[in-house]
């Protein structure tokens, strides 16, 4: 896939693990390249991640020439305060788009308001239903009858009974990282393990994630 190359459509994601992630699902699932998958190139004091991309957002939106815009970002603490933000921020930029309440399960797509705007699609990890992040979404990738699925959840609640966890609010991450590390080629990153079919691409989420890319990018 080369869905990084100059496209009319453009998916923007938080960091690199997100993008390798797309486009090894886009990958197993053949879509079409119909789309750049892009992230901010760099953090500084002033603008973290996530200030980056809504930043790029706004851009694009404003920048027009694009026939589809997609954001994929971790709901973190909040599902819904992220998604007040960025209705807040598409309704800032174009009033006119009819923007939903709440975000679609299975992926919200906003269409064009007047045939010249981008149709936009809102993609919040790990299921636009739930607070989470990437890896969230990443575990529920792991097959329900492997192995090693117990023990690292052990693992973890051993370290957390003895008070030595140091991942804080970040125990999705350590999880997925935990038993990434236990499989044949030890530490792939995330997207590799879905090209390697050590996590399954075939999931009922990575399907639906799936459906949401080519409705947003290929309909």
């Amino acid at each position: 896939m080369k869905l990084n190359e100059p496209k009319n459509a453009l998916l923007l994601v938080e960091g690199i693990d997100d993008q390798h992630v797309v486009w090894a699902l886009c990958q197993s699932h053949t879509i079409v390249e119909s789309f750049s998958v892009k992230r901010p190139q760099e953090q500084t004091a002033k603008a973290d991640g996530i200030d980056q991309l809504f930043l790029m957002f706004e851009r694009q939106l404003y920048a027009g020439g694009f026939v589809a815009v997609g954001i994929m970002l971790d709901a973190n603490s909040s599902l819904n305060g992220r998604w007040q933000h960025i209705l807040n921020l598409i309704q800032t930029i174009n009033p006119a788009y009819q923007l939903p309440d709440m975000p679609d399960r299975a992926g919200t797509i906003i269409n064009s308001p007047d045939g010249y705007a981008p149709r936009l699609g809102i993609w919040l990890m790990p299921n636009n239903q739930l607070a989470g992040e990437l890896e969230d979404f990443v575990s529920w990738l792991i097959p329900d009858v492997d192995d090693l699925l117990p023990h690292a959840e052990n693992a973890l609640d051993t370290i957390e009974a003895h008070d030595l966890a140091r991942y804080r609010h970040k125990r999705s991450k350590a999880f997925v990282h935990t038993w990434l590390a236990w499989q044949e080629n030890p530490g792939m990153p995330m997207g590799k393990a879905i090209t390697a079919k050590a996590l399954s691409p075939d999931s009922p989420i990575a399907r639906t994630f799936v459906a949401w890319l080519n409705r947003l990018f290929n309909a």
